[in-house]
């Protein structure tokens, strides 16, 4: 028994030995497969196409292309940062991933909104075009240094959609409450006479159901996506500004990911994501417009407000004012509007 006790102690502690080293084989093995979650913050809500045909694929495509080791987990409706403080939060890194409209923060995007003037685009697919070349070209990059940005968004054409009241003409605008998404449509709508109201999209629909609001500007997508339909039944079809929207990264997060998942992020960013998206802005405005003529509402078309006698005016008043208030803060926005101006000829469809 004396001679057997020692070498099971021996064959034993070999035992243990070969089982520590098996742990920390196991333990390199499952820190090589680390998951990273990404929290991605917007405000539209999960029934729209931004949330179901934009995010939800990027997020998936990610995962996949990272083989798990990325995961996103998606917070529509703003339920984790406000539509106005996205990006904020995006920056200090609140949340790892947010998209948010330059509109909502006055003052804070200048030179891209530049890109949101009446006569620049035609449809999604065109703003998208533009937004991204004037990032990827340096001309609007030094507004996102705080982060990482992934790639630039916007919608189609505003238009003005009310309740039983036709607008036709500048006139008709004068004493009408307007939800505006934006400053630039704000000083058009004031420079016709109507009266702009700042507040997000998620608070137009109990506005208009309390009569806070005459009516709203916003592109058909939005419209059908916070169920505006439902209550609005005379539209006018005008394209006097597109909104810019941007989907960002946290610049710690961005950098904290080893170099393989940082190329999944970058494969996943730039100029397809752009086309991408505008895409399914541009299929979105077809339809609720589609939407709103089969169940009879009222439709006016000015199709060309910058050639036309009566919009003419308010629109030119309402895009010199904005770049006025943006060359008063030293910046050169008459540079940004010729280079969105080239840009715009080039994304063309």
């Amino acid at each position: 028994m004396r001679k057997i006790l020692p070498a099971s102690l021996t064959l034993a502690a070999l035992i243990g030995l070969a089982g520590c080293s098996q742990s920390n084989d196991v333990t390199t093995t499952e820190s090589a497969e680390e998951v990273t979650t990404l929290r991605l913050s917007h405000l539209w809500p999960t029934t729209a196409a931004t949330h179901t045909e934009i995010f939800e694929p990027w997020a998936k495509k990610v995962e996949e292309d990272s083989k798990g080791r990325i995961k996103v987990e998606i917070y529509p409706s703003a339920t984790l940062s406000k539509p106005d403080a996205t990006y904020d939060a995006t920056a200090k890194g609140t949340v790892d991933i947010g998209s948010q409209l330059q509109g909502y923060t006055n003052g804070r995007f200048p030179l891209t909104q530049v890109a949101e003037l009446p006569g620049l685009s035609s449809s999604a697919t065109q703003m998208n075009c533009m937004l991204q070349t004037l990032y990827d070209d340096g001309v609007i990059s030094s507004e996102y240094e705080d982060t990482h940005l992934l790639f630039m968004m916007g919608t189609g054409p505003g238009g003005m959609h009310t309740i039983d009241k036709a607008i036709r003409t500048p006139d008709d605008l004068k004493g009408l409450r307007m939800r505006r998404p934006s400053a630039i449509a704000g000083d058009i709508i004031e420079s016709a006479g109507g009266t702009p109201v700042g507040l997000p999209a998620t608070d137009i629909y109990t506005s208009l159901q309390r009569g806070v609001l005459d009516g709203l500007s916003l592109p058909w997508d939005a419209t059908g996506s916070f169920r505006l339909i439902e209550l609005t039944n005379t539209h006018t079809n005008i394209p006097f500004y597109s909104s810019a929207i941007m989907v960002t990264m946290n610049k710690d997060k961005y950098e904290s990911l080893p170099d393989d998942l940082k190329k999944v992020i970058d494969d996943n960013s730039g100029k397809a994501m752009a086309a991408m998206a505008g895409k399914v802005f541009d299929a979105e405005d077809a339809k609720f417009m589609a939407e709103a003529k089969a169940k009879g509402d009222t439709m006016i078309d000015i199709p060309d407000p910058l050639n036309d006698p009566q919009w003419k005016g308010p629109l030119e008043a309402g895009t010199k004012k904005y770049l006025n208030d943006v060359a008063a803060l030293g910046l050169d926005p008459q540079s940004v509007y010729e280079k969105a101006k080239e840009a715009s000829a080039a994304c063309k469809v």
